[in-house]
């Protein structure tokens, strides 16, 4: 018997070292892989740069090493990698041209893609070529290829082009399945996102409004395509109106929407063709993950601090969100970082990169607040993404300057409050039952047990009203000007950039690189470099987070749900967010 235990405690000895081992091993497998992928590179001479428009394109995506160790062929893009490959892309004298191929991707907002476009028309501008194919073309993807010189389409392919539309979701009945209904307090006519919960449909204000913006949209979609295509706004706009999208393959090559149709084997060709090589000549290419660790210039000069604010603006790490799943603009987190910022004597100036519809009232007061201190000891410029609006805009407002693209959802200046009531649910649906003792008035106030009587809804708008006031002050104190100017502005209505540019929101129509120029200027330094905050996750908390298996089921439940995943996850928060919002519009679906 005594052997018998002897052998058990050393067979369990020996696999718990064996474990131990292989992870040791493992994680130096793991490190060594992360150290050569972030060895610096050497581009030969007649390189092309291949862009897979493949997967999700975010703001600012996490260097997702567990996806390249496993494989993934779907993973997030960066708008900041994109942007940073093609400029390095620009300036490398081995980069030839740029190949495009288009495929299953998705953007958050046209207002991006416009950047991209941008960067890709620049590139053309120093001499080098672009060539795009696609076996099918979604619409947003059409619309950064055709910046191309050669658009080429497989024969049996498809050009998306149909238009913008929007389709709000409205949740106020399948609430009330539930026995829940919203109790709302807001100000402002175009402050529509309680709509969402409260009503059937769009209310006149909201589309009002909505109309507005995504004809704008629709309307620099054209005009661009139409100077790189050289098609008419108005030609294109047929096209739309008569759905070519299931027209036959030839006539987009005779509606000049494509150059050419082409199988995908006689592609190199085509790329050959341009770089002047022979038909048996190799191409040497590089992806956007190799163009991070690709050679460049040295840091001179003093540094330009950009700071990215992406997502639900929330109180704390801990606190929920209406999104909870996506990356979060943490209100205790930002105004620390900012706070670093404003000490440290490197950094001569700061772009705030916005790109949020807003969310906590107070979250988005605490961060102006810590916005307003750096702008005393250094320039601000803010650079808003595709939505900078509400509490995005809030944030903003306070800064020295304001650079938006011509797409960018901003304004929506106003707040609200939502109060789910679940009387309904608790006492109807579930058999709840309530009694009640108090010793003041209001001792009661927030009980499930009720809804708001018409006095408690009183003192509730009352409080609305003056952090509307105070937004609309802090617009008028940050834009310098008279309060009943911004009313005219305000009232909860959502602006175009292009638009908030006319009606002197924001001070300039471009993207970040005008926005750290802009911020050079005014701190006074010629030579200069930009350095990104906060820092990304690296390596190890990539693998702690994927072992938690959280990601996991929110790629799963995105997967299945589709669609409907934001509007589940907004009910399934429903209780967890701050109550008081400053917010767009919750979920704008821009088709």
């Amino acid at each position: 018997m005594k052997d018998f235990f002897k052998q058990m405690f050393a067979t369990i000895a020996g696999i718990l070292v064996l474990t131990i081992v292989t992870g040791i091993l493992g994680v130096m497998s793991i490190v060594g892989m992360v150290a050569s992928g972030s060895a610096t590179k050497n581009v030969s001479d007649n390189t092309v740069l291949v862009i897979n428009l493949q997967g999700v394109m975010e703001e600012r995506a996490e260097d997702n090493i567990m996806a390249e160790l496993t494989g993934q062929t779907m993973q997030n893009i960066g708008l900041d990698d994109m942007l940073n490959a093609i400029e390095k892309a620009k300036n490398n004298e081995n980069i030839k041209g740029i190949y495009i191929e288009a495929g299953l991707f998705s953007v958050d907002s046209y207002a991006s893609m416009q950047a991209v476009r941008r960067a890709l028309a620049d590139f053309r501008k120093s001499g080098k070529w672009i060539v795009a194919y696609g076996d099918t073309y979604t619409q947003g993807t059409y619309y950064l290829a055709s910046v191309a010189d050669k658009v080429l389409l497989n024969p049996s392919g498809q050009i998306d082009w149909h238009g913008v539309a929007a389709q709000p979701m409205f949740l106020k009945d399948l609430m009330a399945k539930f026995g829940i209904k919203m109790q709302l307090a807001k100000v402002g006519k175009y402050k529509s996102a309680p709509e969402m919960f409260t009503a059937d449909g769009m209310s006149e204000p909201n589309r009002e409004q909505m109309t507005a913006y995504i004809k704008g949209i629709w309307e620099n979609v054209c005009k661009e395509v139409s100077a790189s295509r050289k098609i008419s706004v108005e030609t294109l706009n047929t096209y739309a109106d008569n759905f070519i999208t299931l027209d036959d393959t030839k006539n987009y090559v005779k509606y000049k929407m494509a150059d050419k149709l082409v199988y995908t084997d006689e592609i190199k060709d085509e790329i050959r063709k341009m770089m002047k090589l022979d038909k048996d000549d190799d191409i040497n290419t590089v992806g956007l993950a190799d163009m991070k660790q690709l050679k460049g210039g040295k840091d001179k000069g003093d540094e330009i601090a950009v700071y990215y604010a992406y997502g639900d603006i929330v109180d704390s790490e801990a606190g929920g969100s209406m999104m909870s799943q996506g990356h979060k603009i943490v209100g205790t987190k930002v105004c620390k970082d900012l706070e670093k910022l404003m000490n440290d004597d490197d950094v001569k100036a700061v772009v705030l990169r916005v790109n949020s519809g807003g969310g906590s009232a107070y979250a988005s007061e605490q961060i102006w607040h810590s916005v307003k201190k750096l702008k005393e000891k250094k320039p601000v410029v803010v650079s808003m993404g595709g939505m900078a609006a509400s509490g995005g805009y809030y944030i903003s407002c306070v800064s020295n300057w304001i650079v938006a693209e011509p797409t960018t959802l901003t304004g929506s200046i106003g707040i609200f409050g939502m109060f789910p009531d679940m009387s309904g649910l608790l006492t109807q649906k579930l058999g709840v039952k309530f009694d009640e003792v108090k010793t003041n008035k209001y001792s009661a106030f927030g009980t499930q047990a009720r809804p708001f009587n018409e006095e408690e809804m009183a003192y509730l708008n009352a409080y609305i009203d003056r952090g509307y006031n105070l937004f609309r002050n802090r617009v008028a104190e940050g834009r310098k000007m008279k309060t009943e100017n911004v009313e005219k502005l305000a009232q909860g209505r959502v602006w175009l950039g292009q638009d908030a540019w006319r009606n002197k929101l924001v001070d300039e129509l471009g993207g970040l690189d005008k926005a750290v120029a802009k911020a050079a200027a005014l701190a006074k330094v010629k030579e200069y470099h930009t350095a990104a905050y906060p820092a990304k996750a690296d390596w190890m908390e990539q693998f702690m987070n994927k072992a938690s298996g959280g990601s996991y089921i929110d790629n799963s439940m995105r997967a299945a749900l589709g669609e409907y995943y934001e509007p589940f996850m907004l009910l399934k928060d429903i209780n967890k967010q701050n109550a008081i919002q400053a917010r767009i519009p919750y979920i704008i679906k821009v088709k």
